[in-house]
């Protein structure tokens, strides 16, 4: 029998052992994938963070936050994990920079595996800093991976029905800008903030339009390249 707990958690394996295998040739030891609800991060590692009790050998830690599942693309959650993988290589082979700084090292491996490092999430951002993000490079190694992982029918199943909001940053072609909650109708509950003119903030997860409405309302944006995509209440 499949529980949610093992199909959740075996997706993310599964992709962990395909970039593994394809993007650092199986160098990577084993570690513990959890799911935490860190604010403002789509995910972090943490080296040695688990003891095993009997044999007490250590594990890494990968953590994915599940409440951007379902409102940034798939893609992105990919490059979270492999943006993490990519500090257990460091940890493991290379030199870390000081506690929470992204260095030259880990940017060059970044980009020799095919996520160029921004600050930004897009061209023209630093390549190195204390909060970095990433963007796939055309025909490198890491989008060639995932279309692999795509195309043999990988995706993650579970979503957060309470997300919270985000403006979505991959400027891949492959699901850029796409909702994965988009079609998912009322299931995927927007965030809602309580204020006296009982009116909040919308905006579109994909080009950022904004809109102001009731609490109630469930909105679409009608961009071109949004596909509909349901407008987030904005917490501010």
């Amino acid at each position: 029998m499949t529980t949610p707990t093992i199909e959740a958690y075996e997706e993310l394996q599964s992709a962990f052992d395909h970039y593994n295998r394809d993007l650092f040739a199986y160098v990577l030891p084993p570690c513990l994938i959890t799911m935490q609800r860190e604010k403002r991060t789509y995910g972090y590692f943490s080296s040695q963070r688990f003891l095993h009790r009997k044999d007490e050998k250590y594990c890494d830690e990968i953590a994915m936050n599940p409440a951007y599942f379902a409102v940034v693309s798939q893609l992105e959650i990919l490059q979270t994990l492999v943006h993490e993988m990519a500090h257990a290589w460091q940890f493991h082979f290379g030199k870390p920079g000081r506690r929470g700084y992204h260095n030259k090292e880990w940017a060059d491996k970044m980009e020799a595996i095919g996520l160029m490092p921004s600050s930004t999430h897009k061209a023209g951002g630093a390549r190195t800093g204390e909060k970095m993000g990433d963007y796939p490079l055309e025909g490198g190694l890491f989008m060639a991976a995932t279309n692999k992982l795509l195309a043999r029918g990988f995706g993650i199943s579970w979503l957060d029905r309470m997300p919270v909001s985000v403006k979505a940053t991959s400027t891949s072609p492959i699901e850029s800008g796409i909702v994965l909650g988009a079609g998912l109708g009322g299931l995927i509950h927007t965030p809602t903030n309580k204020n006296r003119s009982n009116r909040i903030k919308y905006r579109c997860p994909s080009c950022a339009a904004q809109a102001w409405g009731k609490p109630s309302l469930r909105l679409l944006c009608g961009g071109q390249e949004c596909s509909a995509a349901p407008l987030l209440a904005v917490e501010e």
